[in-house]
């Protein structure tokens, strides 16, 4: 297995993508091939490593040769369409052509969604792919659908969302009927904007005829409750909900922070506190799930965060190495292939 990684995307790079490929190389099995330019790359491993060449710390290690990058700024579609040699381009078309399993950037989200559209392809049936991330919940796991990918949305997409979501969930974590959840400001029928309310009519009248469990509408407040497993919401609604929950994460690890360090009794406190403290950050660091999968298109794609450090590089690269073992994109083809040919079907009988 190949495991392609952006080296020139994100807030942080190359240095956090680099710091993560080697931290991640020893837990995993597959290839990590860094795309980006050599000579930058092999620079800071030569800073921070003491090494000429990162093969030299590990022959599964490896860099293919770029010299663009799509910085932050770039507009998308421009961005696709003419950099032909930038890192994210190039990391697409390897993926297409079958060099890679996997492709991971933390680069610009609006170049890597329209990249993995246009140059991968959709799984034919969804109108729509999405991003689809992992949040800590009380005792579980909870999967938030979408979380930044389509800031526009139709009732149609938000049940493809919930389809999709619930095919991963049952493959990859066996999940025979994960819950699945509308996000909205109340838990009546009648609450929200007409996109949510015409959503949850969509995704009562086809939960049973798609498999899917929907529970109805969800308040925010209620999504960790450890009774949810698949929130699904537009990508705008689902991106200002994910960074806030990442806020409030960091508001309470660095609160406990400042408690522990506010004087001697709170210290010797501590100690005994710690493996219990030490339990609470971990589950509270989002960090810890990887980046967000991007669900609906005909290769595995993953989007790390842009402000992603080595840690999470790291997390993201044993997830990626997963979602290829999980086989998560062949079972969603074979899963919508066997819907388009039941509709097929009820088609020509009427």
């Amino acid at each position: 297995m190949i495991i392609l990684l952006d080296a020139m995307g994100g807030d942080n790079a190359p240095d956090a993508n680099i710091k993560g490929a080697v931290k991640a190389i020893n837990q995993i099995e597959a290839e990590v091939l860094l795309i980006g330019n050599k000579d930058i790359i092999n620079g800071r491993v030569k800073e921070l490593y003491g090494k000429n060449d990162i093969s030299e710390i590990s022959n599964r290690l490896k860099i293919h040769h770029t010299t663009e990058i799509i910085e932050m700024t770039d507009i998308p579609t421009q961005s696709i369409k003419h950099k032909k040699d930038s890192s994210m381009v190039v990391g697409f078309n390897l993926l297409k052509e079958g060099k890679g399993d996997v492709f991971i950037s933390a680069g610009n989200s609006g170049a890597l969604l329209t990249g993995a559209t246009l140059l991968v392809g959709r799984i034919k049936g969804i109108d729509r792919p999405a991003l689809a991330g992992i949040l800590p919940s009380y005792k579980s796991r909870l999967m938030l659908i979408d979380c930044g990918s389509n800031t526009n949305c139709k009732p149609i997409n938000l049940l493809q969302f919930a389809q999709m979501a619930t095919i991963y969930n049952r493959n990859t974590f066996g999940m025979e009927k994960p819950t699945v959840g509308l996000l909205n400001i109340g838990t009546e029928e009648t609450k929200g904007n007409d996109l949510v309310k015409e959503s949850y009519k969509l995704l009562k009248e086809k939960a049973e005829e798609l498999n899917i469990n929907f529970v109805g509408n969800v308040e925010g407040r209620d999504a960790f409750s450890g009774n949810l497993d698949i929130l699904v919401a537009d990508g705008y609604t689902g991106n200002v909900f994910l960074k806030t929950v990442e806020g409030v994460g960091k508001l309470v690890k660095n609160t406990l922070k400042d408690s522990i360090k506010k004087n001697v009794l709170t210290m010797l406190g501590a100690v005994t506190a710690m493996p219990l403290i030490k339990s609470l950050s971990k589950a509270m660091d989002y960090k810890e799930y990887g980046g967000a999968l991007f669900l609906g298109v005909k290769k595995p794609v993953v989007k790390a965060h842009g402000s992603s450090d080595e840690k999470l590089f790291e997390f993201t690269i044993k997830q990626a190495e997963q979602f290829v073992k999980n086989k998560a994109v062949e079972k969603m083809i074979e899963e919508f292939e066997k819907v388009d040919n039941q509709s097929n079907k009820i088609e020509n009988k009427s």
